[in-house]
């Protein structure tokens, strides 16, 4: 099996475990922009103890080359975990973040979401750069 085939896609308006990414669909050569990340925008994950989004991992493939880079690695630690039960803990990280980005470059922004119970889910989206 390839690891692709694991991966999963759908529109994130109908399915709560596609990444959403929000960026601007142009920017210019060398100047920061800000992509924001999350996981349930439309349709709430539910983000439980035994049930959510561990991590979001951004992606960029440019179009003039052959090779994918990884942006960034997202990680949501805690899930309202407890020694007094499951969901009884203080605090729950929420599938949210963002990342600072330059590109000299147009390609495609791909993010990958893992949900600890239904795996791997992708969304992308093209950008374009102007000089």
């Amino acid at each position: 099996m390839k690891f692709a085939e694991a991966i999963q896609t759908a529109d994130w308006k109908a399915e709560k475990h596609v990444p959403v990414i929000v960026a601007p669909e142009t920017v210019k050569a060398g100047e920061k922009f800000v992509v924001e990340l999350s996981v349930g925008k439309e349709i709430a994950h539910p983000n439980t103890t035994e049930h959510h989004i561990r991590s979001i991992r951004l992606y960029f493939k440019p179009d003039a080359g052959k090779f994918t880079y990884e942006v960034g690695s997202f990680e949501f630690s805690v899930h309202a975990e407890s020694t007094d039960g499951p969901n009884k803990g203080p605090v729950l990280s929420e599938p949210v973040t963002q990342a600072v980005l330059k590109l000299t470059g147009s390609g495609t922004l791909v993010a990958v979401a893992y949900c600890n119970i239904h795996g791997f889910w992708e969304s992308s989206q093209t950008i374009a750069v102007e000089a």
